[in-house]
């Protein structure tokens, strides 16, 4: 089911954006941008990009913790998932992505 993405404006006057699933949850957050217009195309490349297994560089942290980074095509960080307690709950962080960011709609909160 289709998501929402939420475009924002942090403490620091970045623009950032969210991928909530259908549920509320986030499962990504993204990188800060000095412009909207940055944040609008960190949307559109996490819109197509989402299907590409390739674009998702699971990692574990120091604290033994599970995460994903999902990269544009330029592997640069689009986004950042929360830490997970085990490699299948990423995995399935993953593809939540996936299913969200599909359709979703863009809803501007700044």
């Amino acid at each position: 089911m289709a998501g929402t993405f939420e475009i924002y404006t942090d403490k620091g006057d970045e623009y950032r954006f969210r991928l909530k699933s259908s549920n509320g949850q986030v499962v990504l957050s993204s990188e800060g941008y000095k412009s909207k217009a940055s944040a609008q195309n960190g949307v559109e490349s996490v819109q197509t990009n989402c299907a590409d297994g390739s674009c998702f560089d699971r990692a574990t942290t120091d604290s033994g913790k599970f995460r994903f980074n999902m990269k544009a095509k330029n592997r640069q960080v689009i986004g950042t998932s929360q830490s997970y307690d085990s490699e299948s709950a990423r995995d399935n962080g993953i593809e939540a992505v996936a299913r969200a960011a599909q359709g979703a709609k863009v809803v501007d909160l700044t």
